[in-house]
């Protein structure tokens, strides 16, 4: 496989639970880091550490360079047009309560909708309902059919009345991509802003906001080899310009007198306080390590990967994938549910012999309400994993309800 010598780069792929090799299965949560990236942390700590952008010494300028290398390679990465409007920020919930307390509680008016899918995380959903109950917006949902595709239908509620529409690319719980450029396409017809959630799209696809055209696009470090509490807003420069601060403190001021205060320019606006230099140089380093890896090589592994488990869980009697199970649909990500088994308990089997998978609502409540179901398994991949370890997981896979007492 491309990906075979992958794993050499990943320490903790060779740890030992229960007497088993870990099998890690859980990327969709967050993905393990390989020693580039720990190596960058590392040597920043050991050699440039200092406080961005605060001082004249040569350990502030050095980390302030260092930062501000981490943000020409997010630029390129997604190829926005300029770096200021990447702004860092602690993670893809971060930069959608920014996005929804600076320009949502600010821009939308009684009467106004948003329109989200019912399959969307917590962080896309639960900010866009304070947005309704502070403005007198309404929040409109696009339901979706038994495969999980976003129906005609709904679509159609993106209508003149919509201010905001706001989408994952990659659905986190269904794996699956949305068509994207259509849905922002028909937000601008009617004049909406299109925000997509790339958390789920960005370490596993090439991206190009600009070719997408949407006015604001979130992603998380910690999904892509980098380091946790890191994330990304791009936004439209015009359209950050326009919008409040989110937090206010050092770094994103430029004059401050005792009543009045003027504000950085972009991108520092919206970056208050010292900043996270160790996240910074991670995501650096994990960019360059995936595009050496090269995208589409990425996509192509785990579309095997994928096809592979979806073949095999088909076979297991008692196993229910929730959503399409064509794997030119999903992105490395299967969520299922077993006969007779929470969800929880299916984890913990399947942990004994070292496989590591979610279990839970996935930060999705209302799309289990939707579905009738209110928890269930994901089994997720990443470029380290392979068709070896998917062969040892449809192995276990049916002692599972074996194990819970079940005779087939």
């Amino acid at each position: 496989m491309a990906m075979l010598n992958v794993r050499r780069d990943f320490p903790i792929l060779t740890k030992v639970h229960n007497g088993h090799q870990i099998v890690y299965f859980d990327n969709a949560a967050t993905t393990q880091k390989p020693y580039q990236v720990i190596h960058a942390i590392v040597d920043l700590l050991e050699n440039h550490n200092g406080n961005p952008h605060r001082g004249a010494h040569v350990l502030s300028i050095e980390a302030g360079e260092l930062y501000d290398e981490a943000r020409e390679a997010v630029r390129r990465f997604i190829n926005a047009k300029s770096t200021q409007e990447i702004v860092f920020v602690r993670n893809t919930t971060e930069a959608l309560n920014l996005i929804s307390r600076s320009y949502g509680e600010t821009h939308l008016h009684k009467g106004d909708k948003i329109v989200i899918p019912i399959s969307e995380h917590h962080s896309n959903l639960v900010t866009w309902q304070r947005v309704c109950q502070k403005t007198g917006a309404e929040l409109d949902y696009m339901y979706l059919d038994a495969e999980g595709h976003i129906t005609e239908a709904d679509l159609a509620k993106i209508d003149d009345r919509t201010k905001i529409v706001s989408f994952a690319a990659v659905s986190n719980v269904y794996g699956m991509k949305r068509p994207v450029k259509e849905i922002v396409a028909r937000a601008h017809a009617v004049g909406a802003v299109a925000i997509v959630d790339g958390a789920q799209s960005v370490p596993h696809m090439k991206t190009d906001v600009q070719d997408i055209d949407c006015d604001f696009f979130v992603f998380s470090g910690h999904k892509m080899c980098g380091s946790a509490s890191t994330g990304v807003l791009y936004g439209k420069k015009a359209i950050l310009e326009d919008m409040e601060p989110f937090l206010l403190g050092g770094d994103m001021i430029e004059y401050v007198q005792e009543q009045s205060t003027t504000f950085n320019e972009l991108p520092f606006k919206f970056e208050a306080g010292s900043q996270n230099v160790e996240g910074a140089v991670a995501l650096h380093a994990a960019i360059d390590y995936l595009e050496d890896l090269g995208m589409d090589a990425i996509e192509e592994h785990e579309h095997e990967l994928t096809t592979r488990c979806l073949e095999g869980m088909k076979k297991i009697p008692h196993i229910h994938i929730i959503g399409s199970t064509d794997p030119a649909e999903k992105t490395g990500v299967i969520t299922f549910t077993i006969d007779g088994v929470h969800p929880h308990d299916a984890a913990t089997i399947l942990d004994s012999f070292g496989i590591a998978i979610r279990s839970g609502h996935h930060c999705a409540q209302p799309l289990g309400c939707h579905l009738g179901v209110e928890a269930s398994n994901r089994a997720s991949f990443y470029i380290y994993n392979t068709l070896d370890e998917v062969d040892y997981f449809l192995e276990k896979l049916p002692l599972v309800r074996k194990q819970m007492g079940f005779k087939d």
